[in-house]
């Protein structure tokens, strides 16, 4: 974890060209996730322990062993060499051959005018070869010919001796150290047992942490969260526990502020409800139609900010199809002469609060058809992320305003916000149900000419 944040930021940090090569490779292709990381901080050293392991350990335990066999089959040959050329022996070397077999393990043959085959090229990787070179060459000092390139079990050495050629064949495990691997073997072995402990232990290390990340995730999408319970370590724990006690306050504020406007609702609509009365029981003068609209302009501010305020929070997900909701936008624009066209990518059906998210787009259509004649809404569900772009043709917002016109009330002096029917929420209630939902609703310039509005909610 903190080792590749320091790891990448001392790579940064290098002002050596030959560096930026590296810090690149490692931004890239270094693991983001806790799983991985841990894994990988558990498994790299094991690795680098045992590859140190078999380079010198090994490679030294390997080397000299292979030389002590080797002397000691250099040494008998040698022995062989000497007997035969100081003792007189029998026309076929019987007794000298009989003394190697039965003595010495090796399978020896004497032939008159011999001759040594043509020298082989030398294996690169052979210490066998290069050991038994050396032996040879420091012990007997005659030609010789070797071939230890196979997998047979022997290794034949044929040494020249004046006009004769002694053929020797020694079993490959008298001159070898041939039960090596069976330590790397068991090496590996018990990395590999170790590896998937700590897979194991990690896996039940980090399901806590996963499940409290899908439970916050849910959360501020507006989900429920329920089922969750702290689990694992201590640190795990307490942060799970803060969780959910940071819940219980959300929850338990969202449901007082809910009550009261509940409250206030019925009291300020009782005191609307007086007014119409009086003002319906006083006739139809003249001198009482401006209070009259002030009235109804009061409800309709009163509703309008009741439904920013209590938003869709108690609505449960569901589905809602793209084509049925937009195809439904574009025939109210047409009753109302205007053009509306859209397209969708990927998916028709989509996961959202159903009436939330028609609220959410509705209300950025009524904002267009109020200053537009034409809209195009572009739809684009991928597989994290459902998308709605909506180009319009209308005066459109100046680049400085596109924040505050998302302020509950907060109305243009001129172009799109001016008339008398809005009461200035429409764009807050879209950015509230949006980031009810887990995201976001944008304003910029469309290419139309006028506003462009980009919805982005996680699918």
């Amino acid at each position: 974890m903190a080792f590749f944040d320091t790891l990448r930021q001392n790579a940064a940090a290098l002002s050596i060209p030959g560096w930026r090569p590296l810090t690149r490779w490692l931004r890239r292709w270094l693991p983001t996730g806790l799983y991985t990381r841990s894994l990988l901080i558990v498994i790299l050293p094991m690795l680098l322990l045992q590859t140190a392991v078999a380079a010198v350990f090994m490679e030294r335990h390997w080397r000299m062993v292979t030389e002590r066999l080797s002397d000691g089959t250099v040494r008998d040959i040698a022995a062989i060499i000497e007997v035969i050329r100081s003792y007189p022996q029998d026309s076929n070397y019987n007794e000298i051959t009989r003394i190697a077999d039965q003595t010495l393990d090796l399978t020896i043959a004497v032939e008159e005018n011999g001759q040594l085959p043509p020298p082989r090229p030398r294996p690169f990787f052979s210490i066998l070869d290069s050991i038994l070179t050396d032996q040879i060459t420091q012990q007997i000092k005659m030609p010789f010919w070797l071939d230890t390139v196979g997998d047979s079990k022997l290794v034949e050495i044929r040494i020249k001796l004046d006009q004769r050629v002694l053929r020797v064949f020694v079993r490959r495990g008298s001159t070898y150290a041939s039960n090596t691997h069976i330590f790397l073997v068991w090496m590996v072995s018990i990395a590999l047992v170790l590896v998937l402990i700590s897979i194991l232990f990690l896996r039940g290390q980090i399901r806590p942490i996963l499940s409290l990340a899908n439970a916050a995730e849910s959360f501020g999408k507006g989900q429920k969260t329920e089922g969750f319970s702290p689990r694992g370590a201590d640190e795990v724990r307490r942060a799970g526990l803060a969780f959910i006690q940071m819940r219980e306050r959300i929850e338990r504020q969202m449901e007082q502020r809910t009550a009261m406007l509940a409250g206030i609702s019925h009291d300020l609509r009782t005191i609307l409800t007086r007014f119409k009365l009086q003002l319906a029981l006083a006739g139809d003068k003249p001198e009482l139609s401006g209070m009259t609209e002030d009235v109804n302009d009061m409800q309709s501010m009163l509703e309008g900010y009741l439904a920013f305020a209590k938003g869709e929070a108690e609505e449960d997900f569901g589905t809602l199809k793209l084509s049925e909701l937009l195809e439904r936008f574009r025939s109210d624009f047409e009753l109302r002469g205007r053009k509306l066209t859209y397209e969708i990518d990927g998916e028709d059906e989509i996961a959202v609060r159903p009436n939330a998210f028609a609220r959410l787009a509705g209300n950025l259509v009524s904002n267009a058809e109020r200053y537009a004649k034409t809209l195009h809404i572009h739809a684009k569900h991928s597989a994290k992320w459902l998308t709605l772009t909506l180009d319009d043709d209308g005066p459109g917002i100046p680049a400085e305003s596109r924040e505050e016109v998302f302020k509950p009330f907060y109305r243009l002096d001129e172009a799109r916000n001016l008339d008398s029917s809005g009461t200035g929420l429409g764009l807050a209630i879209a950015r509230d149900i949006a980031r009810a939902h887990g995201g976001n609703v944008t304003l910029g310039e469309s290419p139309s000419g006028g506003l462009r509005a980009i919805v982005r909610i996680p699918a």
